[in-house]
């Protein structure tokens, strides 16, 4: 792969699963530098001229493609600050696979802010994942901080997984969400935290269209002294649907804060909320434990099946 390493690779293949250069359209940033982009004949991908960050342009009724835009960091002190603007035409079906990879070994912060913003055209449907994946044996902070702002029109249909694999410092995720009629959209979000990292998630998504809904599932495990808070609001504001849940496994002096919020400014909205926060079960472990797993075996697969 062009200009990159080794350890570049591996951190390509942790959040965007790629091995070797990907097909179709793609735009990969290394340190806050463009190192390769390719646009298909139906995505463009265009670098914005007054602000750091690209603009990708989906043409309308594009059909079973794909487009990647993976960024990495390795290079310490360095704050990157990326928007990325996703122009979805009408009738596409596209999947969009993102994430951030930082390496640090240094003592100093190394930070990726990416402010992403989806405008999804009429009966569109998009699938989008994210991964954030921290590593490296420096004192330095390992920081993401992601903003997601999603414009739905009518009858489209979007998927977003945000995953975050671990080996982040600290992270503040903030995604907001307006729906026309008929738009469906699902937010899940799987979280691992340890040692003494830190994770908020700050959720606004605004109903505003009849027969609009919302499924916001949370999947989180909590480890050490790690803190998670867990903000999710949905506001409906029509004949509308939404569901917030939010499970999480807390583990040693760990701390979780689930608040989810509902609000109804229509009298035909329909909406519930829930929240579940424990420990492992030992009769979970004590199952596996009979099936040939040592204890710390039993754990790790429990918490696996929890995170996928």
């Amino acid at each position: 792969m062009a200009d990159l390493s080794t350890l570049d690779e591996k951190l390509l293949e942790q959040i965007a699963d790629l091995h070797g250069m990907p097909r179709g359209a793609f735009n990969i940033r290394k340190d806050g530098q463009l190192v390769e982009r390719h646009s298909s004949a139906n995505i463009t991908i265009d670098s914005f001229t007054d602000k750091q960050g690209i603009e990708i342009t989906i043409a309308p009724g594009t059909k079973n493609e794909t487009v990647h835009i993976p960024v990495i960091v390795t290079k310490a002190g360095l704050t990157d600050v990326v928007y990325n603007d996703f122009h979805i035409g009408d009738d596409a079906d596209v999947t969009i696979i993102a994430g951030c990879g930082i390496h640090n070994t240094s003592d100093q912060k190394a930070e990726h802010d990416g402010i992403h913003s989806f405008w999804i055209g009429k009966n569109a449907r998009v699938r989008y994942m994210e991964k954030h994946y921290g590593e490296g044996e420096g004192t330095g902070e390992r920081v993401l901080n992601p903003t997601t702002n999603v414009y739905m029109d009518e009858g489209s249909h979007c998927e977003m997984e945000m995953t975050q694999l671990g080996g982040v410092s600290s992270t503040i995720r903030d995604t907001n969400a307006e729906l026309a009629a008929g738009a469906k959209l699902v937010l899940t979000e799987k979280l691992l935290t340890h040692g003494d990292q830190t994770a908020t998630s700050n959720m606004n998504v605004y109903l505003k269209g009849d027969d609009s809904s919302v499924q916001v599932i949370s999947r989180s495990v909590a480890q050490d002294n790690s803190v998670q808070i867990f903000n999710p609001l949905v506001v409906g504001e029509a004949a509308c649907r939404g569901h917030v849940q939010c499970d999480a496994i807390i583990m040693g002096s760990a701390k979780v804060k689930a608040i989810p919020g509902i609000e109804a400014a229509s009298e035909d909205a329909q909406l519930i909320h829930e929240a579940a926060i424990g420990k492992i079960a030992g009769d979970q472990i004590v199952k596996l434990m009979t099936l040939g797993l040592t204890e710390e075996e039993a754990e790790a697969e429990i918490l696996d099946d929890f995170l996928s």
